[in-house]
């Protein structure tokens, strides 16, 4: 533990999954009654934006019912406690990682609790609905949609997560499916880099074997193991 000062940890739906909140890809998941299509394309926003600011009207409201599990506490603590460098990359649209205490952490995938005005570029904090059109709280243009970043449109913040990978010491994949790109090509600019890299995932996922170690089981259980491991070893 020695050679490890910095640290990049990517989680996806994995480690929100205990917490109530529908994964991206799983039985009875988020786009079960949707097709990706209908609800997070800028296609399908042009095409009918009632049905895609209702559907993530629903899910605002779903997510803040939730609470933050095990996995959130377990990195919020190593977040609190780690003298390195620490970035928590999250595809997650969620906020269970902040309202667990996470601070040094980056959503590449845009927040749910946010709106994006179209008009002015405002990102206001937002709770409530977007399908009857307020008004941009900025400039006053009823011009808001869901800051989420749909498929076809790019990540937030990617020269940081790539500046982040290059200073790392060790990367850890946490509850993704492998399948998203780019955050699935991660793993592979670690290794390129000569980043340790470890997967914590409940099975293997698509980019398992790009992994120097995989450990599988439920998020509460493997997360809070490896930051009680790596913390120990750092005071070794």
């Amino acid at each position: 533990m020695d050679s490890i000062r910095n640290i990049v940890v990517l989680t996806g739906a994995g480690v929100s999954a205990e917490s109530g909140i529908d994964t991206f890809r799983g039985g009875g998941g988020l786009w079960e009654q949707h097709r990706v299509e209908d609800v997070a394309t800028p296609e399908a926003f042009a095409r009918d934006p009632d049905l895609v600011l209702r559907f993530y009207d629903m899910r605002r409201e779903a997510i803040q019912t939730k609470e933050p599990n095990a996995a959130h506490r377990a990195l919020a603590r190593l977040d609190a406690e780690w003298d390195g460098e620490l970035l928590i990359v999250t595809q997650n649209v969620d906020d269970l990682h902040e309202r667990a205490g996470a601070r040094r952490v980056l959503h590449m995938h845009g927040e749910h609790l946010n709106a994006w005005c179209m008009a002015c570029d405002e990102r206001p904090r937002w709770t409530g609905t977007l399908i009857d059109r307020p008004a941009c709280p900025a400039c006053g243009e009823a011009a808001l949609r869901p800051d989420i970043v749909w498929f076809g449109e790019m990540p937030y913040r990617m020269d940081e997560i790539f500046a982040a990978l290059e200073q790392a010491d060790l990367f850890v994949s946490i509850g993704t499916s492998g399948a998203v790109y780019p955050a699935a090509g991660f793993v592979r600019n670690a290794r390129e880099l000569g980043v340790e890299t470890l997967e914590l995932n409940l099975e293997p996922s698509q980019g398992t074997l790009w992994f120097d170690e995989a450990r599988h089981g439920p998020a509460t259980e493997l997360v809070p193991e490896w930051v009680a491991e790596i913390l120990a070893g750092s005071r070794a």
